[in-house]
């Protein structure tokens, strides 16, 4: 019995370090190295591509961070947004781009070691070099993560990705489920200081008489948007007006003056809880940087497939 006992005793930890070991998050395989010895130039390669990519168009940068966003919020970072099917054309999706930016970067790294880089990879690699190349900040890329076999669904979309007409309770909520924390969203609420929206987006911000918004502001958006959808739906205005292909704080000081375009920008300078922290980085451009680089971080290890989960795509349209 005193055999039987003590193996008891030691089997009971063995078993419950072996059950935590079975759940610990995937993220932790996910490693700067991953591709050192199967491919050893992916990063070089992927670099390359962007930048002829965003010397082509400056706001190529902006689609290829948007691409990584709504591919991580929605069924983690799997690049399930990049197949053909029902979450890339979902209302939710409408207006995102780039996607054949990431095929030719794609076709690159197949160039060099087929079958070997993750489309997921290069999304995650393709937004921090794109932030690079418009004088946004670098930080350091973990890999390893594989792709997804299937898109997600339209409702999926729908209700995983952040809206523009969104109020702050609503944004702090959203964030939240991905376990991200208001610090974190105002600070990736900051790459809408590149890029560009359509009218239907901001439309009824512009034309509302809201105290929130600067009225010579509005009015100035109203020759380019009119009031009558469906006129002007996908006529296009930038995110920041004042530097609006380069990656700086300024998109806080427009919020201060309200002067942002999305009604979910502006409700982040709106007399609550963030106000502090866009307050702060209008003071602290670095500390923006560095809070944005670890954002994007945090984002792009949303629910990874990594080991043997997943598959490595060909071509990051189809599964086969």
């Amino acid at each position: 019995m005193g055999y039987h006992k003590s193996m008891g005793t030691i089997l009971v930890p063995i078993l419950v370090l072996l059950l935590s070991l079975n759940y610990m998050p995937c993220k932790a395989q996910l490693s700067t190295t991953f591709y050192d010895n199967t491919c050893p130039n992916a990063l070089s390669t992927i670099q390359t591509s962007v930048s002829a990519a965003v010397s082509r168009n400056r706001r190529n940068a902006a689609l290829l961070i948007r691409l990584h966003f709504h591919d991580c919020f929605v069924q983690g970072c799997d690049a399930s947004l990049l197949l053909e099917g029902s979450e890339k054309s979902a209302p939710a999706n409408n207006g995102v781009l780039g996607y054949d930016i990431i095929d030719d970067v794609k076709a690159a790294v197949e160039g060099v070691c087929p079958g070997v880089v993750s489309c997921a990879d290069i999304l995650a690699v393709a937004a921090r070099d794109a932030s690079v190349e418009v004088g946004g900040p670098s930080w350091s890329v973990r890999l390893g993560r594989r792709d997804s076999p299937s898109s997600a669904t339209a409702d999926e979309a729908a209700n995983n990705l952040p809206r523009g007409n969104m109020d702050l309770t609503q944004l702090l909520d959203n964030f939240r489920r991905k376990n991200l924390s208001p610090r974190d969203m105002v600070a990736l609420s900051g790459s809408h200081t590149i890029g560009q929206a359509r009218c239907v987006t901001f439309r009824a911000r512009i034309y509302n008489n809201a105290s929130d918004i600067d009225a010579t502001f509005a009015n100035n958006l109203r020759s380019n948007c009119p009031a009558n959808a469906p006129d002007g739906n996908g006529n296009l205005e930038p995110l920041d007006l004042v530097t609006p292909n380069t990656f700086d704080n300024n998109y806080y000081r427009n919020l201060r003056d309200r002067r942002g375009l999305l009604a979910s920008d502006q409700v982040l300078f709106s007399g609550d809880s963030t106000d502090s922290i866009v307050t702060e980085y209008i003071d602290n451009p670095s500390t923006f940087d560095s809070d944005f680089a670890a954002a994007m971080v945090r984002m792009s290890e949303i629910e990874p497939l990594t080991g043997s989960s997943g598959l490595i795509r060909t071509l990051c349209s189809a599964s086969s």
